[in-house]
């Protein structure tokens, strides 16, 4: 795997490099402001946009969505431990946490738990029902720590 990431990494230069920074700070930018500001002409711009896209570079556009306009005031960092490292135990808990609509980031960990989940939803008393309706009822879970934000500095 870092083999393959070394190789990938070779295939790109400082342009390619500028483009991904440029896109991943406005991916509404066109191919002509794209362009314009790594110093070449529109098409072998857009050739390098499509060949990162082709790499897998760059997997996907998305606009971010200010969740507190939309009535989420809570969001919530979870620390899951599963009671066993168990394969089918990881699998049935990823399979299941995926379908949680209030989960919109989950990363498998290191460490003392298994996964750390972003939970966003609008206020103390939907996260009671969430913990108590959606969580618990996953299989195979021994502990859950909740950690609640109280502002955001940075997210990108």
């Amino acid at each position: 795997m870092k083999k393959e990431k070394k190789e990938l990494a070779a295939q790109l230069d400082e342009i390619d490099f500028l483009i991904v920074a440029l896109l991943e700070d406005n991916a509404k930018l066109n191919t002509k402001e794209i362009a314009e500001k790594v110093g070449l002409s529109n098409t072998p711009t857009y050739e390098r946009i499509k060949r990162l896209e082709k790499l897998g570079i760059i997997r996907n556009y998305r606009a971010i969505i200010d969740k507190k306009k939309l009535g989420y005031s809570l969001t919530v960092l979870c620390n899951v431990q599963l009671k066993s490292h168990a394969s089918e135990y990881l699998e049935e808990f990823e399979q299941e946490i995926i379908k949680l609509k209030e989960v919109v980031t989950c990363y498998h960990i290191a460490g003392h738990f298994d996964y750390l989940l972003k939970v966003e939803i609008t206020d103390m008393e939907e996260y009671a029902v969430f913990i108590k309706d959606k969580l618990a009822k996953i299989p195979h879970i021994a502990t859950v720590q909740s950690s609640f934000v109280m502002r955001t500095l940075k997210e990108n």
